[in-house]
């Protein structure tokens, strides 16, 4: 078996990454940022947003509009 076949799972997704995952414009998932929204950190000159992070909004996101 080979080892190439290996699939990398990021610890942290750039904001970009997460505005593809989500479906937004990379506008849009900023100012999700700014406002606090979707959580994040700064990480030298990046943001930078945990994955669970992005689970917790839109689980959020979901409990506003179901609940």
């Amino acid at each position: 078996m080979s080892d190439r076949n290996v699939v990398l799972v990021p610890k942290w997704y750039t904001t970009a990454q997460v505005a593809e995952l989500l479906g937004f414009g990379l506008y849009k998932t900023k100012m999700l940022i700014a406002t606090g929204e979707l959580r994040s950190l700064k990480d030298g000159k990046y943001r930078r947003i945990l994955p669970e992070w992005v689970d917790e909004y839109v689980s959020r996101r979901v409990e506003e509009n179901v609940g």
